[in-house]
């Protein structure tokens, strides 16, 4: 069901209204598009290490093999891509490299593709809405103008994570609450954050609203008692939904999709996030 007049797709209507008391994001793809193209960057780089096994998959199969496993972690931190990787390696009888290896060969990879649109962010030469997910900026405005505190949490490393919100300009929004993966990734999880926001907060059902463009986020923010606000976005064209996006954020449990914040009035009515006080 769509909202009249609105991009918004309802799923779950029966969700809680107007209990929210704290907002938790996911960073790419659901704010940023900094990293937009990053599944043709990791892909290709796992195929070629596959394709040195003893493999007879022609890169073709490899790569919907890849694309797969890739697809179905995104929204987990990038090292657990990385232990499938080393997995379907030691399958295809080659030595795999250490998963951390194997991550560090990506996020360089990864640079080369994205460092300059960062470089230009810096610069001023790049306008800031364009690398990002549109009316971003306007709902992290509106949320804080409601006095609604808000949490960052992806899983791209923190250091890459604190860099690029920097760059967006959109560090003051969260200030210090701002947690991406670490090298000891056992001791990191979307679902560590929530549940602690959660603990912290007191949060009852309904009080706690989350936006993401991944299922981990998605599942995790129900998982919680909370609002799911499924962030299908195209993050190559900027406008429309992507669908594939669209069907796992539903299997996910999605109460609302939305394919950014363009109907950002209507979304927090719906939601029933009260307008500030005059």
């Amino acid at each position: 069901m769509f909202l009249p007049d609105t991009r918004i797709e309802v799923i779950h209507p029966e969700f809680p209204r107007g209990r929210v008391r704290a907002a938790l994001f996911d960073f790419d793809g659901t704010l940023s598009l900094i990293r937009e193209g990053w599944p043709e960057v990791m892909i290709p780089m796992m195929v070629n290490h596959l394709a040195n096994t003893a493999t007879t998959e022609g890169r073709d199969e490899l790569s919907r093999s890849v694309e797969e496993f890739v697809m179905r972690l995104n929204g987990k931190q990038t090292i657990y891509q990385m232990i499938q990787l080393a997995d379907e390696v030691k399958k295809r009888g080659g030595t795999p490299h250490e998963p951390l290896e194997y991550k560090h060969e990506y996020h360089d990879l990864l640079w080369q593709r994205i460092s300059g649109r960062v470089a230009a962010l810096e610069a001023g030469t790049t306008p800031i809405e364009s690398l990002t997910v549109p009316g971003s900026r306007g709902l992290l405005e509106q949320l804080t103008a409601r006095k609604c505190p808000l949490y960052l949490a992806s899983g791209t490393d923190l250091v890459f994570v604190q860099n690029e919100v920097r760059a967006l300009a959109l560090d003051r929004f969260f200030g210090t609450h701002i947690y991406g993966a670490i090298d000891d990734y056992q001791n990191f999880s979307k679902k560590m954050v929530i549940e602690r926001l959660v603990g912290q907060l007191k949060l009852e059902p309904g009080e706690l609203i989350g936006f993401g463009d991944g299922y981990v986020e998605i599942q995790e923010v129900k998982r919680a008692g909370g609002i799911a606000i499924g962030v299908a976005s195209d993050e190559k064209h900027r406008t429309g939904i992507n669908a594939w996006k669209r069907e796992r954020l539903i299997q996910a449990g999605a109460d609302i999709i939305v394919p950014d914040y363009r109907d950002l009035d209507a979304l927090l009515e719906l939601v029933g996030i009260a307008k500030p006080q005059a």
